[in-house]
């Protein structure tokens, strides 16, 4: 097998099938667009966890994605996808970037989900897009858009109501999207505490990277924590 690309988080290898890749979770936590770094023993193992009994999940209730299954604690067999550089982003409550943009109080909920697009661009700090912008970049058409969104929108749904299960408030996420060779859009990436906020109903703990981000605790433990409740479910 063949690294074919290496990111920030994952390693991602060719295996001897067609249009199936093999992808590896690195021990690596970054925040601020990679301004801040650390690698901690374990957290590729409870990503790739975490990532695949979501994709397992969603699958059982028909949202197909790149996900093909779990190889082992930190791998995992994908469909081959050429990404949309769009991290396509769902609030359901008010936190993180929109707060300081937008002036909104911390932990207020929308009326509805909202849904919004950043320009994966590392050189441009990941700006927030407009769908205008995005036709205007040659990203998406007017008919992929729909189709982002709508999943987007279905995958908010499935994921409230899972984490409303273990008393959680999925408060926003991130995920990334892709083509496999047939056109069809895909959910890719991976959906864990490192692209969610997720905070305890009662308590507002948090479950999330924000541990990292803001120093107010041990990833790893957080992640573990939130792993154990969904093997609880």
């Amino acid at each position: 097998m063949t690294l074919v690309y290496e990111g920030k988080a994952k390693r991602v290898y060719s295996t001897d099938e067609d249009h199936v890749f093999r992808i590896e979770y690195k021990d690596e936590v970054t925040a601020g667009n990679g301004a801040k770094k650390d690698s901690m023993a374990g957290k590729g193992r409870l990503n790739n966890l975490i990532t695949s009994y979501f994709f397992e999940r969603l699958a059982r209730q028909g949202l197909e994605s790149h996900f093909i299954k779990k190889l082992s604690d930190t791998e995992q067999l994908v469909k081959a996808v050429t990404i949309i550089p769009l991290e396509v982003v769902v609030r359901n409550y008010a936190a993180g970037s929109i707060v300081k943009r937008l002036g909104f109080d911390k932990g207020v909920q929308f009326k509805s989900p909202l849904v919004e697009f950043y320009y994966k661009e590392d050189a441009l700090n990941d700006p927030i897009i407009t769908d205008d912008h995005v036709k205007l970049l040659g990203i998406a058409d007017d008919d992929d858009i729909a189709e982002l969104k709508r999943q987007a929108l279905i995958i908010n749904d499935m994921l409230v109501k899972m984490m409303d299960e273990m008393n959680l408030q999925l408060i926003d996420f991130k995920i990334e999207f892709g083509k496999d060779q047939d056109g069809n859009i895909l959910l890719a990436d991976e959906i864990s505490p490192d692209t969610c906020r997720i905070w305890d109903k009662d308590t507002k703990e948090n479950f999330d990277k924000d541990v990292y981000r803001e120093d107010t605790g041990s990833l790893i433990d957080t992640y573990t924590q939130f792993y154990n409740k969904l093997e609880a479910l």
